[in-house]
């Protein structure tokens, strides 16, 4: 039901723009959407108290409910296959941003809203955004809240830290408008970009994204934007309130700007180095800097492209890329991949475990981290944590064995499928509308668990399969 409403804003820019003929698919989507979720209301009166399990299940399949219905428009419109628009609503709801139009350049304005707002609303979570607007018992709340991948809260009623976060979101999206067009960038296209930017999704309004533009001063805009967005809410709330010297004491902080500083001191030697934007330094620093921060923080914005991306970046930039992509962004933030906070919890547990072998049997090593506040890591954090990014790269395994099926290029598949799997949208030309179904059913799927984080999608499989077999 929310959904319908959120189908009808849409109509305000085809009002503006003068593009009458997305009234009726719009209205007919929302009204469907509406219709279905009221059947849904009637349907199941009973209440009940969700158990962690229910949760999950029930978050897993809202995610596919959702976009199934963010799909009509594109495909009532008469502009996408049904398949097509459920692959591009899943791309948008999941903040990944790959897209299934053939020419970005002639896209209206109202479609290209419903794009980037479905990239907004994603950037938060479907069941995030119902936790902040509707009301529920605590216990169900808690539960939803987990059932997304969510783990960190800002207070101790989740339900109050849900529209705290929402406030801060509101706040960052008319942060990031006003920054691009302080850059010069034109009215819509600086909503278009604050929403896909600051949600980390990175749908584009060109083929070729924001190097169309090519303003240096809108890069650093973009670059900006998508860190706050990759960044830990419950640090930015803990910023806002004052306490600005937790954001470098962080953790995450930590492991980004390492990351960023490391990498772009690399790739801008190899761009360099091989001239690949001439013999001007800056220029390459300016190209490698900014590709980099859009794969850290899973974004996806481009400014390199196939075939240049993977034939001048000469392997160890695509590579570094392809790593920065699946590490990706901050927990409890907008962005997708293994995360910082794990990358940075794995990276502390290879340094205790080599000191552990260095001391005295009778030492006690304290092992703790600092995020947010001096956290201690205790065993089950560290093999939580170890199965999380276990499991990751054996789905990515599996995703690019059956991709490489329908495409021998190994590199751009590579690099693809981990573009996919991270909720990034960074793309080598691989997956377009021509692309085979199945490849477009095995991205979708990796859309889709990388946002929920595994865990709910798994569990989900795993009961439909023991449910098949006792029948």
């Amino acid at each position: 039901m929310l959904l319908g409403a959120a189908m009808l804003v849409p109509l305000i820019v085809a009002i503006i723009y003068n593009e009458p003929r997305y009234f009726v698919p719009f209205i007919a989507s929302a009204a469907l959407s509406a219709a279905i979720g009221f059947s849904l209301v009637k349907l199941f009166k009973a209440e009940m108290k969700m158990s962690l399990k229910i949760a999950m299940v029930f978050s897993t399949i809202i995610w596919l409910i959702a976009c199934a219905m963010g799909a009509l428009p594109y495909f009532i419109s008469g502009e996408l296959s049904y398949l097509d628009g459920y692959f591009e609503a899943m791309s948008g709801f999941t903040t990944t941003g790959f897209s299934m139009y053939p020419n970005l350049d002639a896209v209206s304005y109202t479609m290209n809203f419903w794009r980037g707002f479905t990239q907004w609303i994603g950037g938060l979570g479907i069941i995030f955004l119902l936790l902040a607007v509707f009301r529920s018992t605590g216990v169900d709340v808690m539960r939803l809240y987990l059932a997304e991948g969510r783990e960190e809260r800002l207070v101790p009623s989740i339900k109050h830290s849900t529209r705290i976060i929402v406030y801060i979101y509101l706040f960052f999206t008319a942060i990031a408008i006003s920054l691009f067009l302080l850059a010069g960038m034109p009215v819509f296209d600086s909503i278009f970009h604050a929403f896909t930017a600051l949600s980390t999704g990175g749908f584009g309004m060109r083929n070729t994204s924001l190097l169309f533009y090519n303003s240096v001063w809108i890069e650093i805009a973009a670059m900006i934007i998508m860190m706050i967005g990759a960044t830990n809410f419950a640090l930015h709330y803990t910023v806002l309130k004052g306490k600005w010297k937790e954001y470098f004491k962080d953790i995450e902080t930590k492991v980004a700007y390492s990351i960023i500083i490391i990498s772009t001191i690399l790739v801008t030697f190899v761009l360099y180095n091989n001239q690949v934007y001439g013999n001007d330094l800056l220029l390459n620093l300016r190209y490698a800097f900014f590709q980099i921060v859009s794969a850290i923080t899973t974004t996806g914005l481009q400014t390199a492209f196939y075939p240049n991306l993977l034939a001048k970046w000469i392997g160890l930039g695509t590579f570094l890329l392809t790593i920065l992509m699946i590490i990706g962004a901050g927990s409890l933030s907008t962005g997708g991949g293994i995360k910082w906070l794990r990358f940075g919890i794995l990276l502390k547990g290879m340094l205790w475990q080599v000191k552990s072998f260095i001391l005295p049997g009778s030492a006690v090593m304290p092992k703790k981290i600092h995020h947010v506040a001096e956290l201690p890591v205790g065993d089950d954090v560290l093999r939580i944590t170890g199965a999380f990014v276990f499991t990751y790269f054996v789905i990515y395994i599996i995703s690019v064995v059956i991709v490489l099926i329908y495409y021998n290029d190994i590199s751009r598949v590579i690099f693809e499928v981990a573009s996919a799997l991270s909720n990034v949208g960074l793309g080598s030309g691989i997956i377009t509308h021509s692309s085979p179904v199945p490849v477009k059913l095995v991205f979708i799927v990796n859309f889709w668990i990388g946002r929920l984080e595994i865990w709910p999608v798994l569990l989900l499989l795993v009961i439909s399969v023991n449910n098949i077999a006792r029948r």
